[in-house]
């Protein structure tokens, strides 16, 4: 098997054993400061074309600290390192990335329509919030069903409290986290149980604490602006050699970490018009190294665009990516379940947003958007429904609210579990935000660690300015180290009966997924809006599988949906096993099937 050098290409960035390579058009003079104990030994760095500078240095070893010298005055740290123990102004390390010896060299990774993604943040998914806490977690994942853990963004990021999009050493792993090996002993882990790995990067802006890159080149333009910082430079002046900075960082995450499945970050705050578009570039470098080393590379995205082209084929126009999320289905089930309409839950009051969300994947698909004031969206329809990842929460849904809810402080028990129910037994990819297989009650808020105190107070400012608008006050302090303790799992899913019989439905939706839904084909979505009931169809095979859901709050009869055909449950969310009080499973043939208050039903159809 080829290394990772040949992997990515001969001019790898950063410190590569001896070698070490940086691209800084913006400087006449770098020089490469390596610490030796007890002394430091200043190297010239050789110029090459376009902007790039070049040193090679024997004596070096893993462990050594070292920094560019910009100009001859301003020390930074390197753009590409692999590693920052004291932080994102400190020193770079060198690591040697052959020194971790891999245990899954059989691994080939999970098909896209078997993924059932569970979203977790390291810093808050154990009380240590390390990689190598994690790993003692995965029994339980495992046990619950999930086929790839999705890890929030990992890249050095200011301090040991962040969501992670605040990252500026794309290449480093958070020190606070265990840094680079106690990553791979997690992923490792993670592969050993048959579990793959999603990893969030993020390709749209970099944070504004230890953002060092302005220094080096036009990493970033003025032609365009995003709600978070400068927009990265993609397709004006000089974008050739930062396009192949974020390409050469993708590739690093898959073939030095073994990452199965990488999730871009808001990709409509990337903006390129440049004649082949910086996604598919990403996306066709990762399906060519992804080929030659034998194993299922997915790219999903994130994007509120409704626009089909992220994940249509490449013959037919589009960019190819495996996957995107889908903010639709979510939206429509929050809005519906929990009666929220301010902010884009404008856009969605009725049952009939979840029936087209489920049948068609996009509500909005060139339909008119009250929230936008304009059309919005086109038709995603006719791809396979798996290339939608869609969830009822994830970090965005619950920390972007002002003191951080779960649905599980939103809606009651009976709600939660049918919930469950259309997000499990749906025809897309799955996605759990950590906690909510077990309702968990702490929220989940926004937290920073910033030593800059303007830059903190204006995050404190502009979140006060955000919620002023609903009649918060209030806001938790995202400074506060109270934040980031708040939002830790309890992991207290045995002290009460409900949450144990929310773990237990998960459980068994999941099972009865993978069992039946395997070889899914869609036939047919339907909802009656005044009687409140939904009811979905696929063909599995041998026969049928069914769902029906009722969000009555009173128990009613439903003419079934499937005609004269046999209908035997196979699973109702008011079964004692899950806390309701349902006894023994039932046979309908045809006529009508009683559904208790706010319940789901999933069964055989014959």
């Amino acid at each position: 098997m080829k290394n990772n050098m040949e992997l990515i290409g001969t001019k790898k960035l950063g410190a590569n054993f001896y070698s070490f390579r940086v691209w800084a058009p913006r400087c006449s003079k770098v020089e490469l400061k390596l610490f030796f104990e007890p002394s430091e030994t200043l190297v010239v760095m050789e110029k090459e074309n376009q902007g790039y500078f070049r040193a090679e240095v024997p004596e070096v070893s893993p462990g050594t600290r070292y920094v560019f010298i910009l100009d001859g005055h301003k020390e930074c740290p390197d753009p590409a390192s692999r590693f920052q123990p004291e932080g994102v102004h400190g020193p770079s390390c060198v690591v040697d990335p052959e020194n971790y010896k891999w245990k899954d060299l059989k691994w080939k990774g999970v098909a896209l329509k078997d993924l059932i993604l569970y979203e977790a943040h390291i810093g808050t998914f154990t009380p240590e919030g390390t990689f190598d806490a994690a790993v003692k977690k995965l029994p339980y994942l495992k046990k619950l069903g999930i086929t790839c853990l999705e890890i929030m963004p990992v890249a050095q990021f200011p301090g040991k409290r962040n969501w992670g999009y605040d990252g500026v050493g794309l290449f480093a792993v958070q020190n606070s986290y265990g840094g680079p090996e106690a990553f791979k002993r997690l992923i490792d882990a993670c592969h050993r149980m048959g579990i793959a790995v999603c990893l969030d990067v993020v390709y749209n802006h970099l944070g504004p604490e230890g953002n060092y890159l302005h220094d080096y080149g036009p990493y970033f333009t003025k032609k365009y602006h995003t709600p978070w910082g400068d927009a990265i430079n993609f397709d004006d002046r000089e974008s050739d050699h930062v396009r192949r900075f974020v390409i050469q960082n993708a590739l690093y995450w898959i073939t030095e970490y073994h990452i199965d499945v990488l999730r871009l970050d808001a990709i409509h705050g990337i903006y390129d018009f440049s004649a082949k578009h910086i996604l598919r570039e990403i996306n066709d470098a990762v399906e060519s190294v992804a080929q030659k080393l034998g194993r299922r590379v997915s790219i999903i995205a994130e994007s509120d665009l409704n626009d089909s082209r992220i994940i249509r084929d490449k013959k037919l126009g589009g960019y190819g990516l495996a996957g995107q999320w889908s903010d639709d289905f979510h939206h429509a089930m929050h809005a519906y379940l929990t009666g929220e309409h301010q902010g884009y839950y404008e856009d969605f009051d009725r049952l009939a947003d979840i029936t087209k969300a489920i049948k068609d994947g996009f509500v909005y698909d060139g339909k008119y958007s009250a929230f936008r004031k304009r059309h919005h969206g086109n038709f995603v329809k006719k791809l396979a429904p798996e290339k939608l990842v869609v969830c009822i929460q994830n970090h965005d849904q619950v920390g972007n609210r002002a003191f951080g809810e779960r649905l599980s402080e939103l809606v009651d028990f009976d709600k939660q579990k049918i919930a469950a129910a259309i997000l499990i037994l749906s025809p897309h990819t799955p996605l759990l935000f950590m906690g909510q297989e077990y309702a968990e009650k702490a929220p989940f808020q926004y937290f920073i660690d910033h030593k800059d105190l303007g830059l903190i107070q204006a995050v404190r400012d502009g979140r006060k300015r955000e919620f002023a608008a609903f009649g918060f006050k209030d806001i938790p302090d995202p400074e506060s180290k109270k934040a980031f303790l708040n939002s830790k799992l309890r992991w207290d899913f045995k002290s009460t009966q409900e949450q144990r019989c929310l773990l237990r439905l998960y459980r068994d939706l999941i099972v009865l997924r993978k069992s039946m839904l395997s070889q899914k084909r869609l036939l047919g979505v339907w909802h009656n809006e005044f009687e409140k009931w939904l009811a979905v169809e696929y063909a599995c095979g041998k026969f049928n599988l069914g769902m029906i859901v009722s969000f009555s709050n009173r128990g009613q009869y439903i003419h079934s949906p499937f005609g004269q055909r046999h209908f035997r449950q196979v699973l109702n969310t008011s079964y004692k096993a899950y806390g309701g009080k349902v006894m023994k499973r039932t046979v309908s043939h045809g006529g009508d099937i009683y559904m208790p208050p706010c319940s789901a039903v999933a069964g055989e159809i014959r």
